[in-house]
C-alpha cells in the first residue's frame, strides 16, 4: 500500500517465488479495508499468507478477544499482527468492536477467514461483511489459490447492504480459485441465521 520495498520484503518475495508462489495486491481504493481470506481449508494456508504479509508490507491485522492477549503470549500475538477486541466496550458485540478498531486506525487491513472454519460449510459467515459495511470500507477479496499458486488481494467489493448481490461479486472474483483441500471448499454464499454457528471467527491469513 504505497510502501517502498525493504530488504525483508524482497527476501519474503524471493522465498514465495522460490516455492512457486506469486504475491498479488490489487491497488487498494483507500487506506483501510476488510480482507475476506478464502478458501481457507488447511493449516498449510498459513505459510503463503504470512509470506504475502511480509512481502507486501500491507498492515495486516487479525483480531481476537482481549483475554487472549494476556502475558506471557500477548506480546507475541501482537507482534504477529493481533489486535485485542474488548467486547465489553462494544456492548458485547464482536463486529462493533472490530469496527471501532478500523475507525481509529489511519491504515489497516483486517484479515478474516470468511468461512470461519477449515472444514466444508454450506456458505460463509457474514461477520466480515458487516464489519466492512458498518465501518464504510471495502472488502478486499484475498485468495489462497493453490492451483495458480497466487496469494493476495485480487479485487475489491464495496458492500451496499444487498448482501446477496455483493456476495455474487465476491464469488466472481473467486472464480477458478483452487483450495489446498478442495473437498473442504464450500459455496460462496452468505449463511443465514440458524444455518451456521456463531458469528465469524477472525484470524490471520
Amino acid at each position: 500500500m504505497n510502501r517502498r520495498p525493504t530488504p525483508a520484503s524482497r527476501l519474503a518475495t524471493f522465498a514465495l517465488r522460490l516455492t512457486g508462489w506469486t504475491p498479488v495486491l490489487a491497488p487498494p481504493p483507500g487506506p483501510k479495508f476488510v480482507g475476506a481470506v478464502a478458501p481457507h481449508t488447511s493449516n498449510a494456508d498459513f505459510w503463503p499468507g504470512i509470506g504475502w504479509r511480509w512481502a507486501t508490507g500491507v498492515p495486516v491485522h487479525w483480531v481476537a478477544k482481549h483475554s487472549l492477549f494476556r502475558p506471557p503470549l500477548g506480546w507475541l500475538m501482537r507482534a504477529w499482527g493481533g489486535l485485542p477486541v474488548d467486547r465489553r466496550r462494544a456492548g458485547g458485540n464482536f463486529v462493533d468492536g472490530v469496527v471501532d478498531i478500523i475507525r481509529r486506525e489511519s491504515e489497516i487491513m483486517v484479515a478474516v477467514a470468511a468461512e470461519g472454519t477449515r472444514t466444508r460449510t454450506e456458505g460463509w459467515k457474514t461477520g466480515f461483511y458487516y464489519m466492512a459495511l458498518e465501518a464504510g470500507v471495502p472488502i478486499g477479496v484475498t485468495v489462497l489459490d493453490w492451483g495458480r499458486k497466487q496469494v493476495g488481494v485480487v479485487g475489491y467489493v464495496t458492500p451496499t447492504g444487498d448482501i446477496d448481490a455483493d456476495f455474487r461479486q465476491i464469488a466472481a472474483l473467486l472464480d477458478g480459485v483452487q483450495a489446498h483441500t478442495p473437498a473442504n471448499m464450500g459455496p460462496v454464499v452468505p449463511l443465514r441465521r440458524g444455518e451456521g454457528a456463531t458469528p465469524t471467527t477472525v484470524t490471520q491469513p
